[in-house]
């Protein structure tokens, strides 16, 4: 198959009458969101949604998240309980992805057999302008299953290119983590994955909300409601060891021995060989660290190190959701 590559300024006009088309007849396209970029099928078409399946090589129990490009769409996808719609309103468009009740004509194989479905108003102009012009998208992220999901079209034309239909090029995205998820189903809040809206800032909208242990300890669930919950995640293909910082002086030792390298804030870059290290972001700006994150662990693979050592973090604001991803991405080191 032949991917048509598109690059399309998110700032300019935005010219996508190809991919709606390309959506419109059952085909998949790769696009850009504010959080990673998303592999989409028309979420009504049953075969176009099971090819992102098998293009990914993703697990069937694994369930996608709808896309569209406003509130009143969302009523369209599943049921908003009157209580929340003025939050959710106030949350959109945004890095937020809100698990509800699903409506009828959804097929299973978006939902992955459940009765919920994850819902997502993106900010991004050229998702909006997808969403508006081709109806409801069903959207992983645009990645093989397992790899760290892609920031920029370049990772999506490494594992995907010849596999799917078309790809939008729109550069970077902004937060360079999925979005936060939040399961609205029940009676109190559900925080189901961490992202760019933060559990404190989530604390201060919703009041009460819950936070499991599998996502505080980053572990895998057996009947995920939502994508990352279930399956080993963002891995790079090298390994992948996180330390915590009284072990500096033993990893410092190992990263010669093992042809290792530190991956690390700007901040600690002295504390390491310089040329055994690549920097993740900044400690003063921490979301350049969820923003670097994935296009970091892709680099690793692609240097001459045989083993990555990477600092933990402080689990606070977008650092617990950068630690929730390095605990599904690396092995802790002992």
């Amino acid at each position: 198959m032949e991917t048509i590559i598109l690059k399309i300024d998110p700032l300019g006009e935005i010219d996508i009458k190809i991919p709606v088309e390309i959506i419109k007849k059952g085909g998949l396209v790769a696009f850009p969101t504010e959080t990673v970029y998303g592999l989409g099928a028309s979420v009504f078409n049953a075969h176009a949604v099971s090819n992102i399946y098998k293009v990914k090589g993703r697990a069937s129990d694994n369930p996608l998240i709808v896309h569209v490009s406003d509130f009143n769409s969302v009523s369209d996808i599943a049921i908003l309980p009157e209580k929340f719609e003025k939050v959710v309103k106030k949350l959109t468009p945004g890095p937020i992805t809100f698990v509800l009740k699903k409506k009828e004509g959804i097929p299973d194989v978006v939902t992955a057999g459940l009765n919920t479905v994850g819902v997502r108003i993106p900010a991004h102009p050229v998702a909006r302008k997808l969403c508006e012009l081709a109806g409801p998208i069903a959207a992983p992220s645009a990645n093989l299953s397992g790899k760290p999901s892609p920031t920029n079209a370049s990772a999506v034309i490494e594992d995907l290119n010849g596999k799917i239909d078309c790809i939008i090029d729109s550069g970077d995205t902004p937060f360079g983590l999925e979005s936060t998820i939040i399961d609205l189903s029940g009676c109190t809040p559900v925080v189901l994955r961490p992202g760019p809206i933060t559990i404190e800032e989530l604390r201060e909208i919703f009041g009460e909300i819950d936070i499991p242990d599998f996502v505080k300890n980053a572990n895998h669930v057996e009947n995920p409601k939502a994508p990352g919950m279930k399956y080993k995640h963002y891995a790079p293909e090298k390994p992948l060891y996180m330390f915590y910082r009284h072990e500096r002086e033993k990893i410092l030792k190992l990263v010669e021995k093992e042809n290792g390298v530190i991956i690390c804030p700007e901040e600690h870059r002295k504390l390491y060989p310089k040329e055994r290290v690549i920097i993740l972001g900044k400690l003063e700006n921490p979301y350049s660290i969820a923003q670097n994150l994935f296009k970091v662990l892709r680099l690793f693979d692609k240097t001459g190190f045989q083993v990555g050592f990477i600092e933990a973090f402080e689990e606070s604001g977008i650092l617990f959701s950068v630690m929730n991803r390095l605990k599904k991405a690396a092995k802790l080191w002992r």
